[in-house]
């Protein structure tokens, strides 16, 4: 790789910029390339994207030959909204699956090194938090507090990144007022339809592990773009 490249590809990296290194296996011509960041659709920059996706390079039949489109993705990030029981079960779970997780909790009785330790806290509310921490397209967001003080707040700001997961804990009923108080701040039923609630995959979880083994189940779901009932 010439050193101009490599040194594009360390500082796309630096940005956490989701970046292909396509390499014309036949004359050795070498490119990077920023799929999500161009409204290209051809089927070489949708092969491009669908690589990123699944997180595994692939071989595209290009007319001037085979391109080997190897992938260059940032961390998978996860955060978590509520420093209660079911936070402290999803936490490893999650970063077994190597997500980077924080917890979010202004309440700083809950989000102690204490009761998580070894874990990325931040005591700030959660839109000041957000603003800071910037979630991106490789980023899932729950919030787990049943504090509409809280939830809302993450929730709206979540609705306006590019978050690939957004879940809510809560039944049914507190999910539809939910649903009413984000329509009265302006949000769409379109954008409502993009927060999992009530979060995680239907698989009649009672205690806090057994509901943090089904909301990691549909972040990695909806990750790998499996259809979720």
């Amino acid at each position: 790789m010439k050193t101009a490249l490599l040194e594009e590809l360390q500082q796309a990296r630096t940005e956490k910029r989701q970046v292909v290194l396509a390499t014309n296996l036949k004359s050795g011509d070498q490119k990077l390339l920023y799929p999500f960041e161009n409204e290209d659709n051809s089927d070489f920059s949708e092969a491009a994207r669908n690589a990123l996706r699944s997180d595994k390079p692939v071989t595209f039949e290009a007319e001037d030959g085979p391109v080997f489109l190897n992938i260059f993705n940032p961390p998978l990030r996860l955060f978590i909204v509520g420093a209660v029981h079911i936070a402290q079960a999803l936490v490893p779970m999650a970063a077994a699956a190597d997500y980077e997780v924080t917890v979010i909790d202004p309440r700083r009785s809950f989000g102690s090194s204490f009761r998580f330790p070894n874990v990325t806290l931040d005591n700030r509310w959660p839109d000041e938090a957000f603003e800071s921490l910037s979630p991106d397209r490789r980023s899932a967001i729950v919030t787990l507090t049943h504090d509409a003080k809280l939830d809302d707040p993450a929730l709206q700001f979540a609705l306006k990144s590019d978050a690939f997961y957004i879940g809510a804990l809560g039944s049914g009923r507190t999910h539809a007022k939910r649903q009413q108080r984000l329509i009265s701040a302006g949000f769409t039923e379109t954008d409502f339809s993009r927060i999992h609630g009530p979060i995680g995959l239907d698989i009649g979880a009672k205690s806090p592990a057994e509901i943090a083994i089904s909301i990691m189940a549909e972040i990695i779901a909806v990750l790998r773009r499996k259809e979720v009932k």
